[in-house]
Order: C-alpha cells, then structure tokens, then sequence
C-alpha cells in the first residue's frame, strides 16, 4: 500500500499574522524566514513607538506582505485579531500566527499546519517544555512562571492535554476562527489562555507541537509581578464560565452533581470544623469525638467527590475536530 504523503492535504492558502510592538531590530529577519507554504504575511504594527509598520514598508521586499496598523495599542490580542480578521476576509484557510521579536522560526510553520490540514486537530499550539535537554536555555523566571501559569490554564481552559498555555506560536483552522467571538477574546498578555477557553467552549481539538525558542537580546515587556493579579482573576472567572456552561446548560452529568455535592460537604465540613476548633482553643476546652468526626467526614467525602469531578474533566477533553463539520 503507498503511503500517503501528508503534505499532499496542506491547504491552499496559509496566512502569517506577526503582530509588532518593539521588534523592529528583528522583525524583517522573522519575514526573511517564512518558507514558501505560506500565501500572505500580515504585519500588524500595534501602534509601535519604533514604526516597525512604516520600517516593514520602506524595506521588506516581499511581495505576500501586507502591513496593517492599528491606531491605537491594543495589546497582542488586539493585534491578532486584527490579522485574523484581515485573513478571513482574504479567504485564508489556516492562520498562523507568529511573534516578530525572533524566538519563534517560522521553518516549524509546516509542523503546525499540518495536524489541521490532515484533519488531526481544530487548533495547534507550541510547547517549548516537551524537549527536557533544551529548556535550560530558558530564564528561570520564565520557566518557572510559565510552569504555573500553564497549571492554572489546565483548570480554567479545560484543555488537560496541553501545556506552555502562554505560547504564542500558534495555528487556527479559518472556520474555527469565525467561531471565536473576537470582540470578547482578551487582548493582552492573557491572549493566549483565553483563547484556549474559547476554543473548549466551542469544543474544538487542540494539540501541542513540541518545539525550542531561542532567547538573544529581546527584552519581554511582560512582567510578571504585574500580571499576576490579573491572571488569577481571569482564571476563576474563565473557570467558572467553562463549568457552568459544560456541566449545567449545555449538559449535565454524575460530574455535576459530584462538583455541587462535593463543594457543599467540603464547605460544610472545613467551616464547621474550624469553628469547633477555633472555639475549643479560645475555650481550652476538649472538642468531643462526634463533633470531630462531623466535621471530618463530610470534609473528606467531599474531597473525594470534587476529585472525581476533576477526574471526569480531565476525561472531557474534546477528542474530536470540529472544522470539518463547519460551514465557511
């Protein structure tokens, strides 16, 4: 039997969208990079102090540029959507999207269209901790803060089989795009989570692809001090929307009534047994058997209960790709 050759199911029109603020001292080095596959490039100047947009027009040579600015500074987010948005309208069939300051090499390109294009995958994203002899490369810092944030994504996004949630070398089939309610998609640093939440909503089949960045002298304008706060509470809120529309109004499950039930006798049992306690230590005083054990049990069956609801949610990952059951 011949073997099928995967390349022979890449679309016809792949975009690159390379959002720019402060990257012209590698941005046309990134542009030179881009291999042949791809159709049209989309440059989005995210009002760049530098006039990486204007640079882009004055030197860059290539004919499947196409640069876009945008009036204001909207954030990473802000910047992609508008290139997707430029795509869509061009008729693209994968969007592609790649960060201007050099990190990512758009050779790997290929890799990420092609679980889409073979139909294997709604959405691909990179994971720059697959390799475990190549992340010492990366700043502790950042290994460390994308460990965590990557851990947080898991629970708010639904998305248990993928990690580095912060990537931002990433692949989007153009139907699935249409899906995604840009108008409400996070447009800063949180960009890229929130459109992992989006993406579960609709239940599209996202995959990682393993891959290495390369760290020079581009300095990130993302601290994490500063973001951290809001981080957590986009989280929770992101957490709490993917459950209630998952577990109680689109369907509901053993999963749901294990989340209600479990959090109730958790609650229960950790505020009445803190109480009993508080109480006895102000009082010097013994706190009765039964009363611990009214306490403890109900502690202990709802965190097993709220164990086999995450269990269940790590199991509901969406396996199947939605693309080829979409209109254009």
């Amino acid at each position: 039997m011949a073997r099928r050759d995967s390349r022979a199911a890449m679309p016809s029109k792949i975009a690159v969208i390379i959002p720019c603020y402060r990257v012209k001292p590698h941005i046309l080095g990134v542009i030179e990079r881009v291999g042949g596959e791809v159709a049209r490039i989309y440059v989005v100047d995210d009002a760049c102090p530098d006039g990486t947009g204007d640079f882009v027009a004055a030197n860059c040579r290539d004919e499947r540029v196409v640069v876009l600015r945008n009036e204001e500074n909207l954030g990473v987010g802000g910047a992609v959507m508008a290139g997707y948005a430029a795509a869509l309208a061009d008729g693209a069939d994968i969007l592609v999207k790649v960060d201007g300051d050099g990190q990512m090499d758009p050779a790997l390109i290929p890799r990420f269209v092609r679980p889409i294009a073979v139909g294997q995958a709604d959405y691909s994203k990179g994971n720059r901790f697959y390799d475990l002899t190549r992340i010492g490369q990366m700043p502790t810092l950042r290994l460390l803060g994308n460990a965590v944030l990557s851990f947080m994504a898991k629970l708010s996004t639904g998305y248990w089989n993928v990690f580095d949630s912060t990537n931002g070398f990433t692949a989007i089939h153009a139907r699935v795009a249409r899906r995604i309610p840009f108008d409400k998609v996070s447009r800063r640093y949180f960009f890229e989570t929130d459109m992992l939440f989006r993406l579960n909503i609709i239940r599209a089949v996202v995959t990682d692809i393993p891959m290495d960045a390369s760290y020079g002298d581009e300095k990130s304008s993302l601290k994490i001090s500063r973001v951290v706060g809001e981080f957590v509470a986009k989280h929770t809120r992101n957490f709490a929307k993917r459950v209630m529309y998952n577990y109680f109004l689109r369907d509901m499950t053993v999963a749901s009534l294990e989340l209600v039930f479990g959090a109730a006798l958790f609650l229960f049992g950790v505020v009445f047994g803190s109480y009993h306690w508080i109480r006895a230590v102000s009082h010097a005083t013994a706190t009765p058997l039964g009363t611990i054990m009214l306490a403890a049990l109900p502690t202990l069956l709802g965190l097993q209960m709220l164990l086999a609801f995450v269990g269940f949610d790590v199991a509901n990952v969406p396996r199947r790709p939605i693309h080829p059951d979409l209109s254009d």
